[in-house]
């Protein structure tokens, strides 16, 4: 640590005290001592470094990034600051900055577990998955004891497909740490349960009631997964309802900002608006995948990339992001009606170019790659103006089982509607007719496939996705689940086994305890036995 002139004795122990506070989970009281010290001197990194640990911990990423940018600035030798910074990079859609910043991020490691984690972290995101596994396990080595760091380690070897690795590092990381509940999620869905004791030692950690929502939210998922291997459906859908019930206090969803920016997207984004004449950017290299979470879009996207010329980018925010940035967004939801009513000006060319500068170094070099990030299916209009060359793939799914494929799923910051069944059965509403108008509108500028037809008959269905990326066939597509590379989504085990039919139908195990799921959508008028 650089420092001008030597810190005087109290400034010390209040950083201390503010350190010690933040571990205690005491935020704002970390705040105050960063405060005191920074009123008195402004050019302490510690000082700074600290305030960033707490904008983390309070979820403010802008001033998280001025203020480790701001220890960069009076040490640019400060590893943890660095690495802090590449990953907020990354959360924002910047992985050219993310890049530098890992770069020096690693010149200044210093075999700091900590710092390693992070490099883990951000190599995941870049889609460096083999790198990752390197720099977590580097990190575990430079503390064994360390839980946290075990958990992010086992968690990369999921993604990698080192399931029985995995399994090994959870249970090291339990055995530290019993109560763990990432690791007791994670563990879960390695694979099929097949008995009872995880799930009663899941149970008797619940019974403690000791657990804030975020973290009983994992444990309940985790016992709502193998309570349904084991087809103990109706104690697999209570843990499932308070599992979400504890993940949705913990979030705030504005149901009506949605509502309005639905209205706008169908109101502005018209034919006339599409065919009025506009440069653009004319890369034939992005294929966008787009419908509802867990629909089927995780299975397309590893038929088309087991394809030689076709390389997975995953879930990119970067379309979104280039939007936000042209505009000039500073809204404090996502989207709104505002973004989507000032996107429809934009310069269109330059919005293709800056997704496309953008997504560089996550493209791969293969002529073609995936943008499989679900909710591009509100931008769809704009990828066709700012990007009329590249393919667009819409996923559909019967809405019942969509919705309770959601409803069951724990999401790490997305789909914050997901977690009530009449929020979740609104906004499928709104989902389903929102893709009514793109069809009626644009419908062939973009190609749709039921999961339900690809998992039931996947080889004439996989010929035709490929036919439609105009590529000659490869019978790799049939295996994708031989791929050896990454999986970062929900389906990340699933999808290493070959298509199958055990899901379609799924809801029906739960009609009873869905019925307000299926008498919102009755209401609104989406056919239920349909998956078109």
């Amino acid at each position: 640590m650089k420092m001008s002139q030597p810190t005087a004795l109290w400034m010390r122990d209040s950083l201390n005290e503010g350190f010690s506070y933040l571990q205690a989970g005491q935020p704002e009281k970390a705040a105050a001592c960063c405060q005191r010290v920074l009123e008195s001197r402004q050019d302490l990194p510690e000082a700074h470094f600290l305030v960033g640990l707490v904008a983390l911990e309070l979820e403010n990423r802008k001033i998280a990034i001025e203020a480790f940018g701001s220890v960069t600035k009076l040490d640019p030798t400060h590893g943890p600051a660095w690495a802090n910074l590449s990953r907020l990079f990354m959360m924002a859609g910047q992985p050219a900055r993310a890049d530098t910043a890992l770069e020096n991020a690693v010149s200044y490691a210093d075999d700091n577990p900590v710092v390693l984690d992070l490099i883990g972290q951000v190599s995941s995101m870049l889609g460096n998955d083999t790198d990752a596994l390197e720099w977590y396990g580097k990190a575990v080595d430079g503390a064994p004891d360390n839980v946290g760091f075990m958990v992010n380690y086992a968690n990369c070897q999921m993604h990698v497909g080192k399931l029985d690795d995995s399994a090994s590092t959870l249970q090291k990381a339990l055995t530290l740490s019993p109560g763990n509940a990432n690791a007791h999620w994670i563990l879960a869905g390695l694979s099929k349960a097949g008995d009872r004791k995880h799930i009663e030692e899941m149970q008797g950690l619940i019974e403690t009631g000791r657990y804030p929502a975020k973290a009983l939210a994992f444990l309940c998922y985790a016992l709502g997964k193998e309570l349904e291997d084991l087809e103990d459906w109706d104690a697999a859908f209570d843990a499932f309802a308070k599992g979400a019930a504890a993940r949705r206090s913990t979030i705030n969803f504005d149901e009506a900002a949605e509502e309005a920016m639905y209205a706008a997207l169908e109101r502005i984004y018209t034919t006339e608006w599409l065919e009025a004449p506009a440069a653009s950017c004319e890369s034939a290299a992005p294929v966008f995948i787009v419908g509802q979470p867990r629909t089927g879009t995780t299975l397309v996207e590893r038929v088309i990339t087991a394809h030689s010329l076709v390389h997975s980018a995953g879930e990119l925010k970067q379309f979104g992001n280039a939007v936000r940035r042209l505009t000039k967004y500073t809204g404090a939801n996502r989207f709104s009606a505002e973004l989507v009513q000032n996107a429809a000006g934009v310069d269109f060319e330059r919005l293709g170019r800056m997704y496309m500068e953008t997504s560089r170094t996550l493209a791969g070099d293969t002529p073609h790659f995936v943008d499989k990030l679900p909710l591009n299916y509100i931008y769809l209009p704009l990828i066709l103006k700012a990007l009329p060359h590249a393919k667009v793939i819409h996923l559909r799914r019967n809405p019942m089982d969509a919705c309770f494929s959601s409803f069951k799923q724990l999401f790490a910051d997305a789909y914050p509607h997901s977690y009530d069944q009449e929020e979740m059965a609104r906004h499928h509403a709104r989902y389903y007719r929102l893709m009514e108008t793109w069809r009626e509108r644009f419908g062939d500028r973009f190609y749709e496939v039921a999961y339900e037809d690809v998992a039931r008959n996947l080889e004439p269905n996989a010929r035709a996705l490929i036919d439609f990326l105009d590529l000659p066939w490869e019978d790799a597509c049939l295996e994708f689940h031989k791929q050896k590379t990454a999986v970062t989504t929900a389906s990340a085990v699933q999808v290493r086994q070959p298509a199958h039919t055990r899901s379609i139908g799924r809801w029906r195990r739960y009609e009873r305890q869905l019925e307000p799921t299926r008498k919102a959508l009755e209401a609104l008028g989406i056919p239920l036995e349909t998956n078109a």
